[in-house]
């Protein structure tokens, strides 16, 4: 039997947040950089004098307090119930004279919780993701920076059977991830999902009160005709603020978890986005257990990389890798990077700018013989 096994970082599918969108790298790192400071700030337990100025400062510069649908602001922070005595801050004035006076003593004293404001994708960017996911094919994609379970239920319905006229899948799972702006790991299969097995609450080992995983490590166990097929989901940690350490640390629990996996089934394979190239150390991590990447295999002829302009393997992010195994098994293996608006990639027809690219990686897929 043959069987395509993809994955692809699609950058959510119907929301994004306000800030991925921002042409200016510099203005998007500015976002992205105040929301992880205003998140650290505000999961202390007391805050002090400078933490209320901080976090003060950070509401007002993004305008934080306001709910406009129709220019939502790049931060938001969602307070169950604000009020006087119960709430994190309070304001006076309006418009560009609003100011912001936290109140809450400590994080214990407030509910609620600041996140990255959303906006939804055009109509086109999303058939554009579609169009990727259609023309890849299939019949186990893994998916990457996806909002959560439903959404992916829509896209399947609406875009690629209603929009697309393209089968759906009828099988279908995620889990909500640990990472804060909701961007989780999710699956789409022809063939069923008998179990799942998360390491949402493994551990950091160097910092033990603090959660290993930026996302997860789900292990998607797939019912094929002979030997169940095993599929170690992952997205690990962003270069943004990088933290290479974490990214490596990530990598070896995700090769322990890839040796516990073995003793049920020969057939477990790692897929997904890396963050990081082939020559990092957690890239060796995860080589050391014989794992081998697809496109070192002879039967890949295309780009070196993932993300981009795809130019060197510095812009390889996605992987598939394979246990020996399976690397025998090995008929093609091939990149679509036509959802991709950059500098040397030939684009869709229908992708005419960064704005309506289906995502900034290419979806990576390799036809096996099980």
């Amino acid at each position: 039997m043959s069987i395509r096994i993809a994955t692809f970082n699609m950058e959510n599918v119907f929301r994004r947040p306000t800030a991925f969108r921002l042409a200016d790298p510099a203005k998007r790192e500015e976002v992205l950089g105040d929301f992880a400071q205003l998140v650290a700030r505000l999961d202390r337990a007391v805050y002090t004098d400078e933490d209320k100025k901080e976090i003060a400062r950070i509401i007002e510069k993004h305008r934080a307090y306001d709910i406009d649908p129709k220019d939502p602001p790049p931060i938001f922070v969602n307070q169950s119930r604000p009020g006087k005595d119960s709430g994190l801050f309070k304001t006076t004035g309006s418009g560009k004279s609003t100011r912001v006076e936290v109140t809450a003593k400590g994080r214990a004293a407030w509910s609620g919780w600041a996140e990255l404001g959303q906006d939804d994708l055009d109509l086109d960017v999303v058939r554009n993701t579609g169009r990727v996911v259609s023309e890849v094919d299939a019949d186990i994609l893994l998916t990457v920076e996806v909002e959560d379970r439903l959404t992916l239920e829509r896209f399947n319905t609406q875009v690629l059977a209603g929009a697309l006229g393209r089968r759906p899948y009828p099988y279908i799972l995620l889990i909500d991830g640990n990472d804060p702006r909701g961007i989780d790991i999710g699956i789409l299969s022809r063939h069923p999902i008998t179990s799942v097995r998360s390491h949402l609450f493994d551990t950091d080992p160097e910092r033990p009160e603090d959660r290993l995983f930026s996302r997860d490590c789900p292990e998607f166990e797939i019912r094929l005709d002979g030997t169940p097929l095993v599929i170690l989901g992952n997205h690990l940690k962003s270069k943004f603020h990088d933290d290479p350490e974490l990214r490596l640390a990530q990598a070896k629990r995700v090769a322990e978890i890839y040796r516990a996996a073995l003793e049920r089934s020969p057939h477990v394979m790692v897929a997904g986005d890396l963050n990081d190239d082939p020559d990092s150390d957690a890239a060796a991590v995860l080589r050391d257990t014989g794992l081998r990447d697809v496109m070192s295999h002879h039967a890949y002829r295309g780009v070196p990389g993932t993300h981009g302009e795809c130019k060197s393997e510095r812009d390889k992010l996605d992987y598939i890798l394979l246990p020996p195994p399976l690397w025998q098994e090995v008929q093609h293996v091939g990149l679509e990077t036509r959802g991709i608006f950059a500098d040397g990639i030939k684009s869709f027809d229908t992708v005419t700018s960064k704005t309506d690219a289906a995502s900034d990686h290419a979806a990576l897929y390799v036809d096996l013989d099980l």
